[in-house]
């Protein structure tokens, strides 16, 4: 169960670098499929997350309050 959690962060942890990469935005067309891909793969690991998780972490990927979610993960490693 470990393993998904950190597949989750890792994937958190990348949609942050995606945002805050300047490079990134100077081709639009490119950095919004590099969203869309790890928006995904978020999806995709979420759907795969036990029923029963901390609620909190829960609310915030409900919320795609995706850097809170990122440091709830950190400060629970």
């Amino acid at each position: 169960m470990q393993e998904v959690f950190g597949e989750l962060a890792t994937a958190l942890q990348e949609r942050m670098d995606i945002i805050g990469d300047e490079e990134s935005r100077r081709d639009p067309a490119q950095h919004m499929t590099r969203l869309e891909e790890v928006s995904l793969r978020l999806e995709q690991i979420e759907a795969r997350l036990p029923a029963q998780i901390d609620p909190q972490l829960r609310h915030y990927l409900q919320r795609r309050s995706y850097s809170k979610a990122l440091e709830h993960l950190k400060a629970a490693g």
